[in-house]
């Protein structure tokens, strides 16, 4: 027979056990999300989509982009958009209250600057201090007199060759959190996509309405198709304007005289 007071040694003991009482039991806490809400970054994707494909062409969406985008991202003073295509000037929109001139020297005078270089190297650039940054000291002067302090340019690539940038200014020093950047980045997104289907409509558009002129041409002057495209690229060259906005004048006229 065993001793009556033997110890059992520990690995004779087994598992510890580990006693709860009810409604007793902790949970671990969770961590708050990295950025914005799923459901709120969807909501706010959806808006963009159905302002930007019921503006009256690609110049407006432009400016609509901006609206939005500035009053999307918390803390944003300002939202600029600017597309660069080859061989045409930079197309540039903006809203808020500071930053024009920033934007001005930027894409109007060829300064190089945050938003340029997000489209010149196709990445993302943050500027937590643009007014003491030694990149772009020509802006430092402009960035102190209109109070924007941090900036985050976010790329734009079209893919009917064109590049460009959703730029944010903040009036405030250090560059804009993650769920900031997350937010912006994801409007950009949706906005490239929105924007090649308004160039595509541009495109079609412009299309038929030289597809009209030609045919008002033809009319008028009882010539072949070839001549007519002939004469409406001569008056285009002669008047300096493109042909497209020559066809429109002409299809225009020919409306009110009908």
């Amino acid at each position: 027979m065993p001793a009556p007071n033997r110890r059992v040694s520990p690995p004779q003991r087994g598992p510890a056990r580990v006693l709860t009482r009810p409604g007793r039991t902790r949970t671990p806490a969770t961590p708050p999300p990295a950025g914005p809400h799923p459901l709120e970054l969807a909501g706010l994707l959806h808006e963009l989509s159905a302002r930007l494909l019921s503006a009256e062409g690609f110049t407006p969406a432009l400016d609509r982009l901006a609206e939005f985008t500035a009053g999307a991202v918390p803390g944003t003073v300002r939202c600029s958009v600017a597309l660069i295509g080859e061989g045409a000037p930079v197309s540039q929109a903006g809203h808020g209250p500071a930053g024009a001139g920033v934007d001005a020297l930027q894409y109007a005078q060829g300064t190089t600057g945050p938003g340029l270089e997000a489209a010149r190297t196709r990445t993302l650039v943050t500027v937590p201090d643009l007014a003491a940054d030694q990149r772009w000291p020509e802006l430092a002067e402009a960035a102190r007199a209109e109070g924007i302090r941090a900036v985050a340019a976010v790329p734009l690539d079209l893919p009917r060759a064109e590049v460009g940038a959703l730029s944010l200014y903040f009036d405030e020093p250090g560059a804009p959190g993650p769920d900031r950047l997350l937010t912006a980045m994801a409007l950009a997104n949706q906005a490239e996509v929105l924007l090649d289907e308004l160039r595509r409509r541009d495109a079609l558009s412009a299309g038929a309405t030289v597809d009209h002129a030609i045919g008002v041409i033809i009319a008028q002057r009882g010539c072949g198709v070839r001549e007519a495209h002939d004469v409406l690229r001569d008056t285009a060259q002669r008047l300096g304007l493109d042909r497209h906005a020559v066809a429109d004048r002409l299809v225009t006229a020919a409306a009110r005289n009908a």
